[in-house]
Order: structure tokens, then C-alpha cells, then sequence
């Protein structure tokens, strides 16, 4: 396998910006429902058949519906449609695979699960759009099954890295902590639609956080106002845990000064009326968005878990950079960078390439075998990773 291990070189940032979508982003949603799809499939072919079958379910469309929020509580007028699309086993060995109802049934209760404020069965319509997996990609399947030796369906780049730095574990801390299950039973009129940009300029970080607020918990504009200010001091709270640097928070920066133009709701999320959302368009593997580091356009949410390097390759990347950052004594950064081949066993990606920032004193070349070593043992079992999805051990988004 052909691992190379470069020096990291890359000028001091000083001036840095990371976003993170929350659960209840437009975006989000897309990509949480097309990954549930896929689960639901997997498990499904797993359960029937003893293994899973082939399927690439990562397009997705949210168009957004219409809703007249009020203090007090409004209405959805017209609920948010999702098309769920993409290729799929729809029948194998004679048996009929009810694709649409495990579509459904996951998407709705994971929203009803994720969202306290949406009626999964009022509020949204689910459309599936699926055909049947392409011959040639369901023989190439089914050879790595017959062969023990999973070959990649896609030629891709997955790319990772390590540790999160400062404005990352920020951005990521917040979001997580006000949309924790804990939050939400305290302070039910936070939605879960909850963008956080994150800015670094120098020791000075400011978060700027869109979050939608749930009408029939709000009384009038007055008690609003001293919630966004109660939202300000909590996402505050989560930041200071998270870093020490100074940090400040501004909330609902669009709201103007009467009840038609605050970002008020009836169900937490803007997917209601005002925004629209796609698959692949939130964030990356990671839970983040992190414009200043390497970064794939591939969506992994709905690739399936057994062979889409779009999806494994990217998980492993992070995976790798995370173990070697963590367990290699003298390294301080680490960028990890992974390119298969159509046909080819996932394990034995075309490039493995990792470039590493070592701490003062150390040097590359005295840790090379060491850091070698951790990535040819991830790679060794990235066939393996499809249980790690199926259990919920790994987010993708």
C-alpha cells in the first residue's frame, strides 16, 4: 500500500471561521433523513438476506412549506415536503423489499425523536423516489461479497483531520449543548434549528447563532426579547466551557424591532416556511464546516455503509488523523488525505497520504514508522466500519 507521510506546512492562521448546523437546519434534516433511510435498508437486508445489499440513497430535497406563527402558538399552513431519491435493492432472491414504508417509518421517527415542537405526521410529507441499483454496480457488489474482499463502488477522495482546534470545539460544543435533551426540557421554546458561525480573529471569538424560536412557548415580544437574552447567556455558558478565550455571542442578529420581523415559529425549524434544504450542503463528517481546513464535497449521508468510499473514506481519514494526533508522542497536527479506485479493495486505497505538524524537538522521520503503522491498521478494517454506522457509534453529519 502506498502510505506517504509529508511535513505539514501551512502559515499561523489568524483569522478563522467555522460553522456548524444544527439538528434542525433545512440542510441537516436532509442529511439525517437520507442516513436514516439507509440505516433502515441495511438493517432490513441484514435482518432478511445475512448481509447488506446494495444502495446509494444520498439525494435528498426539503422544500420548505408555509406557517403563520403567533405568540402563544401558530399554524403550519402547508407542510414541508422531503424527497428522498436514489438507487436501491428493491427485490432480491423473489423477495420484494418495501422500500418506501422503511423510508417513511425512519424518517418520520426520527424526526419525532429530534424535533419536540414538529408533528412528523402533520407537518411534512415524504416522497421516495427510488430505482433499481444499476446492474453493473449490484454485480460489483455482489463479487466482494462472493470474494470476502469489499471493492469500492466510486472513485473519491475522503480527507480527515486532527485535533479540533479552539474555534472548532467551540462551535461544536454550543450547538450540541443547546440542542441537548437536557436544554430542551428546561427551555422548550428553543428550537432545534440552531446555526452557529463561529470567527476567530486572533484570541477573540465571536459566535454569531440563528435559532428559531417555538411560538406557543413565547408570550409576546417583550418575553422574546428576555428569551433571545436567556439563549445569548446560555450559549455563552457552553462557550466558556469549551475555551478560554474571549468570546462573544450575538443572537438573532436579523430581528428587527416589531413581532413580523423576529425569528419566530410553530414548529423550531425555518424548514416550515423560510428555507428550503439539500443533502451534502450541511456539514462534514466531523459535525463541522471548517473553511480553513481540507475539506470533501462528497455528502456521505444515505451511501451505503459497505463499499461507498465516498462515505467510509471520509469517516477513516478522520478516524486516522484522530488516532495518530492522539497515540503518536511529538505530533501536534494532522492532515489525512485517501483516494480509491472503482474496483479495487477499500483496503488498498490508491494514495494514503498524511502531512503532520511535529512539536519542537521532534522529529518526523523518528515517528514515520509509528504513524504508518496506526494508518495501514485503520485501513486494514475499514471494511468493518459498516457496524460502527449501523450501531450509531459514528455521526456523519
Amino acid at each position: 500500500m502506498n502510505i506517504t507521510i509529508a511535513p505539514l506546512i501551512t502559515s499561523p492562521v489568524t483569522t478563522e471561521i467555522v460553522e456548524r448546523k444544527g439538528l434542525g437546519h433545512p440542510d441537516t434534516l436532509c442529511d439525517a433523513l437520507a442516513e436514516q433511510f439507509s440505516l433502515a435498508l441495511s438493517r432490513f437486508y441484514l435482518d432478511r438476506f445475512g448481509f447488506i445489499l446494495h444502495h446509494n440513497v444520498d439525494k435528498g430535497l426539503l422544500w420548505g412549506g408555509a406557517a403563520r406563527p403567533a405568540f402563544g402558538g401558530g399554524e403550519v399552513l402547508q407542510p414541508m415536503e422531503i424527497f428522498l431519491t436514489g438507487r436501491a435493492t428493491c427485490e432480491f432472491r423473489g423477495v420484494k423489499i418495501p422500500v418506501e414504508e422503511l423510508a417513511i417509518e425512519a424518517s418520520r421517527r426520527w424526526l419525532k425523536e429530534h424535533l419536540h415542537a414538529l408533528d412528523p405526521e402533520r407537518h411534512v410529507r415524504i416522497h421516495t423516489l427510488i430505482r433499481r441499483s444499476s446492474p453493473d454496480l449490484i454485480e460489483l457488489f455482489l463479487r466482494g461479497q462472493k470474494t470476502g474482499a469489499v471493492l469500492a463502488n466510486d472513485t473519491s477522495c475522503g480527507v480527515g483531520y486532527a485535533p479540533l482546534d479552539t474555534l472548532e470545539r467551540t462551535v461544536l460544543q454550543v450547538e450540541r449543548h443547546l440542542n441537548s435533551p437536557a436544554i430542551k426540557a428546561a427551555h422548550p421554546e428553543l428550537g432545534e434549528d440552531i446555526k452557529v458561525m463561529g470567527t476567530r480573529q486572533g484570541d477573540s471569538i465571536i459566535l454569531t447563532i440563528a435559532c428559531a424560536l417555538i411560538d406557543r412557548h413565547v408570550a409576546s415580544l417583550t418575553d422574546y426579547l428576555a428569551k433571545k437574552v436567556r439563549l445569548r447567556e446560555l450559549a455563552l455558558a457552553a462557550a466558556r466551557q469549551a475555551s478560554d478565550a474571549r468570546v462573544a455571542v450575538e443572537v438573532n442578529t436579523a430581528d428587527g424591532d416589531n413581532e413580523e420581523s423576529i425569528y419566530l415559529t410553530v414548529t423550531g425549524t425555518s424548514a416550515e416556511a423560510g428555507d428550503d434544504g439539500q443533502v451534502g450542503r450541511g456539514n462534514r463528517v466531523n459535525g463541522l464546516i471548517a473553511f480553513y481546513r481540507p475539506m470533501s464535497m462528497e455528502a456521505a449521508a444515505g451511501k451505503n455503509p459497505i463499499s461507498h468510499v465516498g462515505k467510509l473514506y471520509n469517516v477513516a481519514a478522520h478516524r486516522i488523523a484522530h488516532a495518530v494526533a492522539s497515540e503518536v508522542a511529538g505530533v501536534q497536527e494532522v492532515y489525512c488525505y485517501l483516494v480509491s479506485q472503482i474496483g479495487r479493495p477499500i483496503q488498498e486505497p490508491q494514495i494514503a497520504d498524511l502531512h503532520v505538524r511535529v512539536k519542537e524537538g521532534c522529529a518526523l522521520h523518528e515517528i514515520r514508522p509509528y504513524i504508518a503503522e496506526i494508518a495501514q491498521a485503520h485501513l486494514s478494517t475499514v471494511d468493518t466500519l459498516w457496524r460502527d454506522l449501523l450501531a450509531g457509534e459514528q455521526t456523519i453529519f
